[in-house]
């Protein structure tokens, strides 16, 4: 069996490799990593008051086009004593082999099987209950759309569901009854055909404008390109696949939250206003939509903020971690 090994962002985490068979490009693996927190003394686990999330496993699922490298995230889960997880999913990141297409999948569902190894090297396999810790769901955008199936397809899988940005619904959401006849022809026909590349990079030109020199981040840009991987016809079937299945109504029994830029900036061409708004989607389709995710639903609008909240500039990205502490400390209490 392999070992955990140490991973690319330092000595605070580790990575595990999730061998998850072979399809037509070849082998497949995900990569599943751990944030190690500074274990306290002796003395300070005999003196000091337990942990708010103590007991709580936390699984990040990043968005398309994108990994696992938020120190600061696993960090906010870590100091407050739960245990902190991200997948990077097959052909994303860590797990991208040079045989493979990156980021290609043709059903959504296809990730059941790698959220399943990831859950089972966290000890917890699928399917066996109850478990005596809890499990925190949080995903970024594609990631979002993703864990929000999954938990909608494994009830009572997951005690909490958290949601940044998650794309819930297509880009100006009437267009997408419109193409998806289109695109699932397209799909059959010739799923690995690109659609023409459209992203200009404003989005990433906004994080390194909006960089915070107190949070420090390192992105690997062949793992994270500044204009995003290539569109495929089989993917995008998949992804408004998904978007449908949201919009007739998802059954999460956990609580969710979603936390959303207060506004959309269309990235036609560049302007300051890219640099405090979400200019990957329409957050107001996004937040009607989440409400058909479950019964259970909070909506967080931070002005200021970008697609990933978590690195916006420095107030709206201090705001975004206000609101989760605000919301998780509140789902603590009802235990």
């Amino acid at each position: 069996m392999a070992d955990w090994i140490p991973d690319v962002l330092g000595d605070e985490f580790e990575q595990f490799t999730l061998d998850l068979g072979v399809d037509e490009q070849g082998p497949v693996m995900a990569t599943l990593v751990r944030a190690l927190p500074v274990e306290p003394g002796w003395w300070e686990r005999v003196r000091g008051p337990v942990p708010l999330l103590e007991g709580v496993d936390v699984l990040y699922v990043h968005g398309w086009s994108d990994y696992f490298f938020q120190k600061r995230l696993a960090r906010f889960w870590t100091s407050r004593g739960a245990r902190f997880y991200a997948l990077d999913l097959r052909k994303y990141g860590r797990s991208l082999r040079e045989w493979q297409t990156p980021g290609y999948v043709a059903d959504l569902a296809t990730y059941d099987e790698d959220i399943a190894a990831a859950l089972g090297a966290m000890g917890r396999p699928v399917g066996e209950s109850p478990h005596t810790r809890r499990l925190v769901l949080l995903g970024h955008s594609t990631g979002g759309l993703t864990l929000s199936l999954w938990a909608s397809r494994h009830p009572d899988a997951a005690d909490a569901v958290i949601l940044n940005s998650p794309w819930l619904e297509f880009q100006f959401a009437p267009a997408r009854a419109a193409i998806a006849p289109m695109v699932e022809l397209q799909a059959r026909i010739r799923p690995l055909e690109a659609a023409p590349q459209v992203d200009l990079g404003f989005y990433s030109r906004a994080q390194q404008e909006v960089a915070d020199p107190d949070d420090p981040m390192e992105v690997n840009p062949l793992w994270r390109p500044a204009q995003t991987m290539a569109v495929y016809a089989g993917w995008l079937h998949a992804i408004l696949s998904g978007h449908k299945t949201v919009a007739a109504g998802l059954s999460i029994s956990a609580p969710v939250c979603v936390l959303l830029s207060a506004r959309f900036v269309p990235p036609t061409r560049w302007s300051d206003d890219i640099t405090s708004a979400d200019s990957v989607l329409v957050v107001d389709d996004i937040a009607r939509a989440a409400l058909r995710l479950g019964p259970s639903v909070t909506v967080e609008r931070i002005d200021g903020a970008l697609h990933d909240v978590f690195l916006s500039r420095h107030e709206a990205r201090e705001e975004a971690y206000r609101r989760l502490d605000r919301w998780v400390t509140g789902w603590r209490a009802t235990w």
